[in-house]
Parts: C-alpha cells; sequence; structure tokens
C-alpha cells in the first residue's frame, strides 16, 4: 500500500521517538520505500526543525522529543491552560455538540465539563479526555475512530473520518503546537494534522485555546489558516502587529483572566 508524504514523516517520528537516532538503510527496511524517499523527507523534516540530519541518518531535535510527549506538555503552563479552558467553558451552551482535540489544553476543558450540570455531545479524538467524560451521565462522548500508537494519548488517522458527516459540530475547541501569522494553527504530529484539517472544514466555529509559549511560533504542518479561525482564547496580550492582523481576518481575540 502506497504511503502518503505525511504518513510516513509520521512514522519517521515515532521510530525516531523510539530509536532517537537511525540510519537511511534502516528507515529504508522498517517503512519500505525508496532510500532517495527518506532522503527528501528527511530534508525536508530537518527544514521543518523536526530533525537534525547525520551523516546517513537522522537524530530526533530534543526540543522535539519534549514537546512530544504528552506528559511533559500536560505539566508545562499548566495554570494557564487551566485559566484558558474556564474561558473556554463559558462559550459552551446547553445542548451543543462540542469537538475537544487530543490536546493537554483541551483535557483542562474536558476535566471541567466532567462536573458540570450541563447537557452536552462531546466529540474527540483525545483518549484521556473521552476516559473523562464517560462517567457524566449528561454528556454524550463520541470517539473518532482510528489508530492508538505508543506513547500516544490521540487517535491517529482519518479512518473514523466520516462519523463526522452525521454529526453537526457546533464549536471546535483546538490547540496547536505553533501559531503564526502567515500560516495559522499548526501542529507536529502530520497524521493528527490530516484528521484536524478534516474537522476544521466541518465545524461551524473553530476556536483556538491556546497558551502564549505557542504564538508566533512554527511547527510542522499547518491545519487551520486565518480565514478558518474564528475565535483565539490565549492567557497573555498579543504584540499590536499580530492582534492587527487577527482583527484584519475578523478573529476575536479572548484573553483568559
Amino acid at each position: 500500500m502506497k504511503m502518503f508524504a505525511y504518513e510516513r514523516r509520521s512514522k519517521i517520528i515515532e521510530i525516531l521517538q523510539d530509536k532517537k537516532r537511525i540510519s537511511v538503510k534502516e528507515l529504508a527496511s522498517q517503512i519500505g520505500v525508496s532510500e532517495a524517499t527518506l532522503r527528501t523527507d528527511l530534508t525536508k523534516m530537518e527544514e521543518d526543525g523536526l530533525l537534525t540530519r547525520t551523516h546517513g541518518g537522522a537524530v530526533l531535535n530534543e526540543e522535539l522529543e519534549n514537546e512530544t510527549s504528552f506528559s511533559a506538555r500536560e505539566k508545562r503552563n499548566k495554570n494557564e491552560k487551566m485559566k484558558i479552558a474556564e474561558t473556554a467553558f463559558e462559550l459552551i451552551q446547553e445542548k451543543q455538540c462540542i469537538l475537544l482535540d487530543a490536546s493537554s489544553t483541551a483535557l483542562e476543558l474536558a476535566r471541567l465539563i466532567k462536573n458540570k450540570p450541563i447537557r452536552l455531545t462531546v466529540v474527540t479524538s483525545g483518549l484521556q479526555a473521552a476516559l473523562e467524560l464517560k462517567d457524566n451521565p449528561d454528556i454524550t462522548v463520541i470517539l473518532i475512530g482510528g489508530v492508538v500508537t505508543k506513547k500516544s494519548t490521540s487517535i491517529e488517522g482519518t479512518l473514523g473520518i466520516n462519523i463526522l458527516d452525521y454529526i453537526n459540530i457546533d464549536i471546535m475547541f483546538t490547540s496547536a503546537n505553533g501559531f503564526t501569522t502567515e500560516n495559522g494553527l499548526e501542529d507536529f504530529n502530520l497524521y493528527e494534522v490530516e484528521l484536524k484539517k478534516e474537522i476544521v472544514k466541518r465545524a461551524a466555529k473553530v476556536i483556538a485555546i491556546i497558551d502564549s509559549s505557542k504564538i508566533g511560533k512554527s511547527s510542522s504542518a499547518v491545519f487551520a489558516k486565518l480565514n478558518q479561525i474564528d475565535k483565539l482564547i490565549t492567557d497573555k496580550t498579543l504584540n499590536p502587529e499580530f492582534s492587527k492582523k487577527l482583527a484584519e481576518n475578523h478573529i476575536e481575540v479572548i484573553l483568559a483572566p
């Protein structure tokens, strides 16, 4: 079966997270594509800051290694994420259908929703968010189907995407690994990016829930352009230039207190 570039690159990151360092020869035998194709992938991934090329192979960037571990991400800026989640909750209305991505900020929102007396349908690609919400009888939880990978807390791939054809999503709450005015919302997990792109197209509203450490930072792949985003909830005032660009694209900025 032919692999798409984003699938190959996601697989390369997965292998590197496991092994830290790998040769092109090893990658070719594990992924089943030519060394020439993989060299092109590795060059592109190095340009995106995902890895560093070595003689005959590649090593995972230390920053990305820390970034891709969910437990590390969950602990980082936890207070800011909780405040962002509280602010996001105020935008949810009874009987809505909302979507939570597999981010640590969306997980904080799920933890908040869990204890509230509100009737909702929550669609999610986050395993932990689904587990948090399953015991609240007022909440219908729909998990998007796909592949569960080692070390991941998300369902990956677009296998279960068809379920979205039968659901009207009022609000998609999504975080990102980076948010720039040039590209919009970006992430490093290329499987998740493909899934999020599809959800963005279908959601009535897209609300970015992003702590200030991600603002102005780039990642490897774009899943939502500025004209697809309705609101941004963050914890610090944006610089005037960034704010101006968002205003031009009719994105409302809400500061979490």
